[in-house]
């Protein structure tokens, strides 16, 4: 699975199948069955949060599967896999073991102090997957694929201090051709609503997208329905 993933998803759709515990779609039955229903409409990949889900996910699609563990810790703004040993315990989860692991690959301060080269190696060497980082910005996209990242992602671009700008509109295309240009492989993440902003994405010299709330967030989706009905009222 792990050598013919990248294959697999270049030019793809992959889908963001999460949701917070507690909420009607944070159930790993619930989230397997929206990825399953987005690989019947033609997913290339899935991406996920947290062991029980990608336990649950990677049983129900046989596609590549991009893990990772969400875990917000005092003092730290990097959440998205922040240590090994978060990397790992996503990693054995799977059932087969996801063929990516992500993380954030940011300049931000670590839970642990440690760094996130290390992580990235570790992924690649100690896991034997895919390392995908995701950061905010074209620097840390640079330093991130010559550290050695599989491939580099969007996702947190509006999401740090230095790049919150960029929050409130569509996805970074800015980020997404610098990157591609300097010959990353780089996966566009983040405020692709619409299925031509993910055209874009991929005419801007996205490897492939990533599309979550658009799809799978079904309070989102409905709310924006019944805002238009609203305001045509």
């Amino acid at each position: 699975m792990v050598a013919h993933s990248m294959d697999r998803l270049r030019g793809g759709l992959i889908v963001s199948c999460q949701a917070e515990t507690g909420t009607p779609l944070g159930a790993p039955g619930v989230l397997a069955a929206l990825a399953a229903a987005a690989v019947r409409g033609g997913a290339a990949g899935i991406r996920a949060n947290g062991p029980d889900n990608i336990a649950a996910i990677t049983r129900a699609v046989d596609v590549p599967v991009i893990a990772i563990y969400k875990v917000v810790s005092p003092g730290s703004e990097v959440y998205i896999t922040p240590t090994f040993e978060d990397a790992r315990a996503v990693h054995a989860a799977g059932d087969p073991p996801p063929a990516i692991v992500a993380f954030d690959a940011t300049g931000r301060r670590r839970c642990d102090a440690g760094e996130w080269r290390t992580l990235l190696g570790r992924i690649r060497n100690d896991l034997g997957a895919l390392a995908m980082a995701d950061v905010s910005t074209h620097a840390e996209g640079i330093a991130a694929a010559e550290a050695g990242a599989d491939i580099v992602a969007t996702t947190l671009s509006g999401y740090t201090a230095e790049t919150a700008g960029k929050r409130s509109g569509g996805p970074d295309l800015e980020l997404v051709r610098s990157l591609a240009t300097a010959g990353v492989t780089v996966i566009c993440e983040g405020r692709i609503h619409t299925p031509q902003l993910a055209r874009d994405a991929l005419s801007a010299g996205a490897f492939a997208v990533v599309v979550g709330t658009a799809i799978t967030a079904i309070d989102w989706v409905t709310r924006n329905y019944v805002d238009r009905i609203h305001n045509q009222a």
